[in-house]
């Protein structure tokens, strides 16, 4: 027997359908538990065991990726349930479940809730009922495009807000508001929402701190709503809320809808913190207070370029990782004498070492492409508001807020010159994504490259063995495919069409303001992602396992016609052509053809075709 009252379970929507008699039967068969702040309810991959209902507390659900690290997904509160799948199969966590702080819940295990079911049919046929409501009202209060971890987690109970266009219900425990739901109705289209890029959510956050601190210091916002708006901000910093910003990514509107989004979260949480209810919007009002002094049109592209300034950071690091990686083959592989190629002709020899370092320098140089691109996102419109006249804005917000932005940011931010000009120019935008073009262009070439290396392993080059990642074919056994260089060709081509995608939508700009940042915005930060991706799985899983196969770049080298290239300023041009046109017609060696003519001692001959020496300028 429990020590739960019926009073107990009366708050939970789960059990509203049930009556005195069945809420006492189910007593027997829940469990209460407290958890201390930072225990685990489940982890992933673990066997699911139990539902939990949460009395008190708060509830984080974390679902880990290998590049993006532990993500967010939902936070749970005092009402809601999770781990309902143990009802339903045997499968594992796809997620993690860890306390925010001490947290009360109410347990019922999947053995009891099938004796249950042997006992109280008609019981469990209203639970069930009443668990594909919430999850059905979960998925309306979703679109089909944002129908993953952001939403599949949504509590089941609403609240009613109103904008122009009438009343509508958004879910009790977002803190997003109305005019995002209307967004997230509209946009049905790349199924990847705000959340899916953290560094754009924190970038926002950026922005609507460093305009709360400039109203504050201009007296237009009063101290306590300036604060409140600062620590709901420093919140979503830290990597909180972040689920609650759900929007498509592509939407019309020139992004309005994202900027509301930010306002709406940030008013909530903000009105919290001072007492207020989530939906009220008051104390803090998401335009009045959070948007002061702003418009959509300075806003969103700020939080853009801070955004690319960030990510950038990480492509970068990515990129040395792989250098090094190239390198560190370069140094490897410095012996291994082999032919190298022109138009897919035998040149003349080099060692595999000058090939993969030639890959290091080559990558090197987009580093200081990247980094010479990302200052032009350090000027920024912040002020101009609409069109860049700052038209229901302090006079001296501009110059107000652009030093808290540097000073949050870290980076060297600046008020554009002309902020006009600025708010419709998205010239930097281009020129940033040319940079990314550039650099898939250059890996897929160095990935063509470690294809035809490595391809074989009898009827090709076979220079290189990469390492074997899968079976190659459902077909033919034994086939192993290069799977890694392949990928990172298919994300070159993706990252250069974004790119076509970047200037269209930069050329479509009317007027006072380009509408089209959204794909922008979606466009450069999708390439960056799927970039960095695409090289730290080139590094790990293809670069570092690289063999050279010794013997056949060497032998390559002494079946070469290639060779009489060294004896040209010996021997001229013609009877060196001659030779060359012999050994191919003859299917002869350019060395014993030299000494079978009495052209050259064999000492002399040895000593010029050696091809260590010829691998390099000689003196």
């Amino acid at each position: 027997m429990t020590d739960l009252q019926l009073a107990d379970l009366r708050p939970f929507e789960l059990f509203r359908d049930l009556d005195e008699t069945e809420l006492t039967a189910l007593l027997h068969y829940l469990r209460r538990k407290t958890l201390a702040t930072g225990r685990f309810l489940f982890e992933e991959n673990a066997r699911r065991e139990e539902m939990f209902l949460l009395e008190s507390g708060e509830v984080e659900l974390i679902k880990n990726d290998r590049f993006r690290g532990s993500k967010r997904v939902y936070v749970f509160g005092p009402g809601d349930f999770l781990g309902e799948g143990a009802f339903f199969d045997d499968q594992p966590h796809s997620t993690t479940a860890r306390t925010l702080r001490e947290t009360t819940v109410l347990c019922l295990s999947g053995p009891h809730f099938t004796r249950l079911a042997g006992e109280k049919p008609a019981l469990v046929a209203k639970l069930l009922r009443r668990v594909a409501r919430v999850v059905v009202r979960r998925m309306q209060q979703a679109t089909r495009v944002l129908s993953g971890e952001e939403t599949r987690y949504a509590s089941g109970r609403t609240r009613v807000e109103h904008d122009l266009l009438g009343e509508i219900e958004v879910p009790e425990d977002a803190y997003y508001g109305v005019q995002t739901l209307r967004g997230i109705q509209n946009f049905h289209i790349t199924g990847v929402p705000l959340s899916h890029y953290p560094a754009l959510i924190r970038a926002f956050a950026m922005v609507k701190i460093a305009a709360a601190k400039a109203n504050g210091d201009l007296g237009e916002l009063s101290p306590e709503i300036a604060g409140a708006i600062v620590e709901a901000g420093r919140q979503i910093l830290a990597g909180e809320l972040h689920e609650h910003f759900v929007l498509d990514m592509l939407q019309g509107g020139a992004g309005t809808s994202t900027n509301m989004n930010a306002n709406e979260v940030i008013a909530n949480r903000a009105s919290e913190l001072l007492g207020g209810v989530r939906g009220s919007y008051k104390p803090v009002h998401p335009n009045n207070h959070v948007n002061k002094s702003q418009s959509t049109n300075d806003a969103y592209p700020t939080a853009i370029k801070l955004a690319i300034c960030d990510s950038n950071q990480v492509l970068l690091e990515s990129l040395k990782r792989l250098i090094d990686a190239f390198r560190v083959k370069g140094e490897e592989f410095a012996d291994v004498l082999k032919m190298g190629r022109t138009q897919l002709q035998d040149a003349v020899p080099m060692t595999l070492g000058q090939e993969f370092e030639a890959y290091a320098v080559t990558l090197g140089e987009e580093i200081d492409r990247l980094k010479q691109n990302v200052e032009l996102f350090y000027e920024v419109n912040m002020g101009g508001t609409a069109i860049g006249t700052g038209i229901a804005a302090n006079p001296l917000f501009a110059a107000r807020v652009v030093p808290h932005l540097r000073e949050l940011s870290g980076y060297p931010i600046v008020s554009a010159a002309n902020l006009v000009e600025s708010t419709q120019d998205t010239g930097s935008f281009v020129m940033y994504s040319s940079a990314l073009k550039r650099l898939a262009v250059k890996l897929s070439k160095i990935c063509n490259d470690l294809r035809l290396l490595s391809s074989g392993p009898r009827t090709g080059f076979a220079e290189i063995q990469l390492p074997p990642m899968q079976p190659g074919s459902s077909i033919m056994p034994g086939k192993v495919n290069p799977v890694i260089p392949e990928v990172v060709n298919q994300i070159a081509f993706k990252v250069i069409g974004n790119d076509l995608a970047v200037t269209l939508a930069a050329e479509a700009g009317q007027l006072e303001l380009n509408v089209m940042e959204p794909l922008i915005a979606q466009s450069i930060l999708e390439s960056i992602e799927i970039l960095r991706n695409g090289i730290l799985t080139l590094e790990t899983r293809c670069i570092r396992g690289i063999v050279a196969n010794r013997e056949v770049c060497l032998e390559y080298v002494r079946r070469s016609i290639g060779l009489v290239t060294a004896l040209v300023p010996i021997l001229g041009y013609e009877l060196s052509t001659e030779l060359a046109r012999d050994a191919l017609m003859y299917n002869r060696g350019i060395y014993e053809l030299v000494l079978e003519r009495g052209l050259l001692s064999e000492e002399a001959l040895k000593d010029i075709l050696d091809p260590r020496k010829m691998v390099g300028p000689q003196t």
